[in-house]
């Protein structure tokens, strides 16, 4: 059955997490699509604070929602704030979907992570792998955040029919990353610490874990532009993927962020370190049926990526 076009020109679009890497593109993107937007800060919204959030939707009344906001960061954090993942990403979403419900939100997507499936679900991961098996323990607390977001997504729609729907991406990069030295993605990482390497004259750069595990790496912007599509074209229960529909390991892709930072030295592994899921790459192929591919190669992600780590560094 054809979905209805849903339509974005006009209309009072709030994205949540305006300030994070998802959230920021989304702006971007939504500069060119006639939209009201509404963004606010963590200082002048705390998405995790019920009642403010109740009292903002009912001010701003917001008619669509894109909810990028959540706590995230790479497997140390996942694995040491695991009471804060859990009850932060939690408690967020309950807030935001509920006062979307109330306040007579006409469509809201939310987006969760591609973490959310099991550990060593059947690849490239299908929307149907959901909750058929333990998940990387790791970022579990997160994970199951985002599931329980997903859940209310489905629930709202089956009691409210509410036009509510979920997707899910893949490992995203590029302007707007967290560079945090402990705290950051795979991506935003390997940028720093090759580009210290570079700076300071190093020989050499260690890479966590053996090399060996795949993933597949989606530019920020397409990301973005996935979920406007999604927007205007999509509404189902079933959650969707988000990606570009390759991966690479994490050995190769080592090597092209040095190519791309000019690092020259030589790369090894700490194989004492965890390597976490041993392969995540999603199934696109709901994507595709519904007119979208990733456009961005991952050179060219990389690179402006690393443009944009020098604007924000200098």
């Amino acid at each position: 059955m054809a979905t209805p076009p849903y339509e974005l020109t006009g209309k009072t679009v709030y994205v949540a997490g305006h300030r994070g890497m998802v959230g920021g593109a989304l702006v971007r993107r939504l500069a060119g699509e006639g939209v009201t937007l509404l963004t606010a800060s963590r200082g002048e919204l705390d998405l995790t604070d019920q009642a403010a959030v109740n009292r903002w939707f009912a001010a701003k009344r917001p008619q669509a929602v894109f909810f990028a906001a959540a706590k995230v960061g790479g497997i140390v954090a996942n694995n040491t704030l695991r009471a804060e993942f859990i009850y932060d990403n939690l408690m967020m979403a309950t807030n935001v979907i509920q006062a979307a419900h109330v306040n007579g939100a006409e469509k809201l997507m939310f987006l969760g992570s591609s973490c959310i499936y099991p550990k060593l679900a059947p690849q490239p991961l299908r929307e149907d792998s959901l909750l058929t098996g333990p998940l990387e323990p790791t970022n579990e607390p997160y994970a199951i955040a985002k599931i329980a977001g997903i859940k209310l997504v489905e629930a709202y729609r089956a009691q409210y029919g509410s036009d509510f729907v979920s997707v899910m991406p893949t490992n995203l990069y590029g302007p707007g990353d967290n560079y945090h030295p402990e705290y950051s993605h795979v991506v935003a990482a390997l940028i720093r610490r090759f580009h210290e390497a570079k700076v300071a004259g190093a020989r050499e750069v260690v890479v966590w874990g053996t090399g060996t595990p795949r993933r597949e790496f989606l530019f920020v912007d397409d990301m973005a532009d996935a979920c406007v599509h999604l927007m205007k074209t999509y509404s189902s229960p079933d959650l969707i993927n988000i990606g570009c529909g390759e991966d690479i390991t994490i050995a190769e892709f080592a090597r092209v962020v040095a190519e791309t930072v000019g690092f020259e030295g030589t790369i090894t592994f700490d194989t004492t370190k965890p390597d976490g899921t041993p392969r995540k790459l999603l199934d696109v192929g709901r994507l595709a049926q519904l007119g979208w591919h990733a456009r961005t190669s991952l050179r060219d992600g990389l690179r402006l990526a690393y443009q944009a780590f020098l604007e924000r560094a200098g």
